[in-house]
């Protein structure tokens, strides 16, 4: 059985939820992560959205890539589907990426965004970013969290992301702000 490459840009970072045989730095080229989802789920709910990640096309993503034992890749691949696609909003394609280290290029599983569905948020201005994600809660938690450990598993990993900081320090600052007019 082959192995099994999955390219993490988000959540699954820092919270794979799979087993694997090594983590390391990667690069995705043709797609960038964006706050282009609205999240009706994991980080907000249909009537109060919060926003999470896409692939988007265009650009370059820096995240990391988690080798899976081949054995154990029919199972991941189905945990990922259910974790991943709650409303189908990305299509999970196999993509080239470069493993940042070596320059090595490996074949991957991504999830990239539908820009057809009907959460597909597009391109969005910062201050809607930073409203949406300041007041973004579901199941997996406070939109909040999830910017900061993103940009928190990043800097660990040695990709840090400059716009990614700037959008979690003015997120931070518009809680502070709304928990001093309480």
């Amino acid at each position: 059985m082959q192995d099994l490459w999955v390219f993490g840009y988000g959540s699954l970072m820092w919270r794979p939820g799979f087993e694997h045989e090594e983590r390391r730095p990667a690069r995705l080229r043709g797609y960038h992560r964006s706050f282009c989802v609205y999240s009706h789920v994991h980080r907000g709910t249909p009537e109060k959205p919060g926003l999470v990640f896409g692939l988007d096309a265009g650009g370059s993503c820096r995240g990391v890539a988690f080798r899976v034992a081949g054995e154990r890749a029919d199972e991941t691949r189905r945990y990922l589907q259910a974790r991943e696609q709650v409303t189908l909003v990305y299509r999970d394609v196999v993509k080239q990426v470069e493993l940042v280290d070596t320059g090595a290029r490996v074949d991957a599983l991504c999830f990239v965004v539908d820009r057809a569905h009907k959460q597909y948020a597009g391109r969005l201005s910062f201050e809607e970013q930073v409203c949406l994600i300041a007041a973004g809660e579901g199941r997996s938690g406070p939109n909040p969290d999830y910017l900061e450990s993103t940009v928190r598993h990043l800097d660990e990993a040695g990709l840090p992301d400059k716009g990614l900081s700037r959008l979690w320090c003015a997120v931070e600052q518009r809680l502070h702000r709304s928990l001093e007019f309480r």
